[in-house]
């Protein structure tokens, strides 16, 4: 059994308080016992406000988000699967990034949003991610003290192939860091991350943002750690704050052999259409 963290946020629009937030949770779960920290989509900022946001949005090498949590991961002995930040690219465009970190502060992986979240709502919301962000274009899976770990940001969890080519390459716990809209959330949340455990045979780890924030925006929060049975080990509700699960990686084994769906997966064909 494996103890991990999950930290529930209400980021705002200042970097440094952010990072503050991030580095205490950090200190907290090392302390609590927990192995590995698991945040939220934009950790490091979330401001709907895109001119004011483009004075803080920095390269990699100089972001000080970045920076803080992985001298916290050091200090702390943790691993961190920071959810991801909002970092600019070599081309100007901006990359919605999450990062793995070591135990002693080392990048292990990172991982670009693969599908962005361009949608208009019943309730007037409109969000055109792809306005300013580009896509990433590759799955990634990463070793970790939990086994093998497949890296996926919010909106992607809508996309089950996504998830299908992570446990092709082995993933055994998949991390879905997000920003979910109130009214999705409360829609289609659970129900795809039970789904995406279920389907893949794997344990999910869902940090979310929570509450009302700084930019207006309100997000869903009910940050979730779900077994690969579909359980719900751990559901954070609304609150920010930091929340304890156990994984035991011989979960994954056993639902596998119980229902060795993953062995029947077949290469689809194009369909037959008729009339």
């Amino acid at each position: 059994m494996t103890r991990i963290a999950v930290v529930q946020t209400t980021t705002g629009i200042d970097p440094a308080i952010n990072a503050a937030t991030l580095v205490a949770a950090i200190d907290e779960a090392g302390k609590q016992g927990a192995s590995m920290v698991f945040t939220p989509e934009m950790s490091g900022l979330l401001d709907r406000n895109r001119a004011r946001a483009a004075d803080v949005i920095v390269k990699e090498a100089h972001d000080h988000v970045l920076f803080a949590v992985r001298e916290a991961a050091a200090r702390a002995g943790v691993w961190v699967h920071l959810g991801s930040l909002a970092l600019r690219r070599t081309d100007g465009r901006l990359a919605n990034r999450g990062f793995v970190i070591d135990a002693v502060g080392n990048i292990r992986a990172r991982y670009d949003k693969m599908h962005l979240f361009d949608v208009d709502l019943p309730t007037g919301e409109s969000w055109r991610e792809s306005s300013a962000y580009a896509a990433g274009d590759r799955p990634v899976v990463v070793g970790s003290p939990l086994g093998p770990l497949g890296l996926s940001i919010c909106y992607d969890m809508r996309f089950p192939d996504l998830y299908r080519a992570m446990t092709d390459a082995g993933a055994q716990i998949v991390s879905v860091p997000a920003s979910f809209t109130r009214p999705t959330g409360a829609a289609h949340w659970h129900v795809l991350l039970r789904a995406r455990a279920i389907e893949a045979g794997v344990f999910v780890v869902a940090a979310a943002q929570t509450g009302v924030h700084e930019d207006g925006r309100a997000t869903y929060g009910h940050s979730l750690v779900v077994d690969p049975w579909g359980e719900v080990l751990l559901d954070l509700g609304e609150a920010a704050g930091i929340g304890y699960a156990e994984i035991d990686p011989a979960r994954v084994r056993e639902v596998r052999m119980r229902v060795p769906a993953l062995q029947h997966r077949r290469v689809i064909p194009a369909p037959i259409v008729i009339g």
